[in-house]
């Protein structure tokens, strides 16, 4: 598919952000996990020592060995009782050399004296949050630019804590899902929503949508939507965290992040508002909490459905009823390149539009 050259976005390949790149619960486990994310390969694992999660690159430096490729066969792994976890590190089922979750490798069984300097592989800073691993991703190496994604309600007993859906694959760049944020005119025609008021505001590393009105997907038991308030905002480049308000109060939190040059992994989860209005939520609460997120799940497939099959927008013939695509699309290319550019894009986008011939979500006093 279309890269990230092709779309012009910048000097980087792939964006500053936070991205996810795991389930909380994949970790649960005694052995480490391959993911591959911003065409490179990482090894992936819970230290069994302290039990936090850790990310190195995958390739030990040694003979480049992937540290993290299923084995069965390495006596490393034999005698670690089917793993090369080795408390918080991790040992390189070829030649056993260990590396710490800094990174730097910290034994090599068959070595007398000093390890060299450059036996180590890349630590990256991780966190575990919302049921999911977050790495923080910058190609100038910086510290991370904001918090790491949270949601205060998370921990609270009284909403229903999800579990994430995996939608695999899609091979579409980022682009072409970061442009949802402001397209007005799909709305009707792929989720059958009867739009009353909306608008999109831009501003530092937040892209948000605001609207309300019917839906012809998001229906109660009677087969009728009630007038849903979806007050959506990508924060950063990777995740889109959306209010929905009018049936079940709830977050919905989309999850997107590069593989490699043109494809993604997305992941989706609801987090929902005990329906009975209890102060801790009830097995029944999880049940009809799960019934909600596989029906807003619906509405996102149809998005996921066109874009399976589309081809790359890369000069789109937008017309003024569409929405603030280029605005999104100008407020997109800031993670991909330098921060010190950062500005130069926001000084393009930031601000409130409104569709042609849409009415504002935001009303104002005469």
């Amino acid at each position: 598919m279309a890269t990230t050259k092709d779309y012009r976005l910048g000097e980087f390949t792939f964006p500053r952000g936070w991205f996810m790149i795991a389930e909380s619960t994949e970790l649960d486990t005694y052995k480490p996990l391959a993911v591959r994310f911003f065409g490179k390969d990482f090894a992936l694992y819970r230290g069994r020592a302290s039990g936090r999660v850790i990310l190195l690159d995958a390739y030990c430096p040694h003979m480049k060995t992937h540290l993290a490729a299923p084995n069965t066969t390495s006596y490393v792994v034999i005698d670690g009782q089917g793993t090369n976890i080795d408390g918080d590190g991790l040992r390189c089922p070829y030649h056993a050399w260990r590396f710490g979750p800094d990174g730097k490798c910290d034994d090599i069984p068959y070595h007398e004296g000093t390890i060299p300097a450059s036996a180590c592989v890349k630590s990256w800073t991780v966190v575990e949050s919302l049921g999911a691993v977050w790495v923080w991703h910058d190609p100038e190496g910086g510290e991370p630019e904001w918090d790491h994604p949270s949601l205060p309600v998370w921990n609270d007993p009284a909403w229903v804590q999800p579990k994430w859906d995996h939608l695999g694959m899609l091979n579409q760049h980022p682009q072409e899902v970061v442009d949802n944020i402001g397209d007005y005119g799909h709305l009707s025609p792929i989720h059958g929503s009867t739009v009353v008021r909306y608008e999109n505001e831009f501003k530092g590393i937040h892209a948000i949508q605001r609207q309300c009105g019917g839906h012809r997907t998001l229906v109660n038991e009677s087969g009728v939507s009630p007038d849903l308030h979806t007050i959506t905002s990508y924060h950063g480049p990777g995740l889109l965290m959306s209010h929905l308000t009018g049936m079940e109060e709830s977050y919905m939190l989309i999850a997107h992040t590069p593989v490699d040059d043109g494809t993604m992994k997305v992941w989706h989860c609801v987090v929902v508002k005990s329906p009975s209005g209890s102060a801790v939520a009830t097995k029944t609460d999880q049940i009809a909490a799960a019934q909600f997120q596989n029906t807003v799940l619906q509405s996102f497939l149809q998005d996921m459905e066109v874009w399976n099959h589309k081809a790359p927008c890369l000069n789109g013939l937008f017309i003024p009823s569409d929405g603030a695509f280029m605005k999104a699309r100008i407020w997109y290319k800031q993670f991909y390149n330098p921060r010190a550019k950062k500005q130069e894009y926001l000084d393009q986008c930031e601000g409130v539009y409104v569709p042609k011939g849409a009415t504002p979500y935001t009303q104002t006093a005469d």
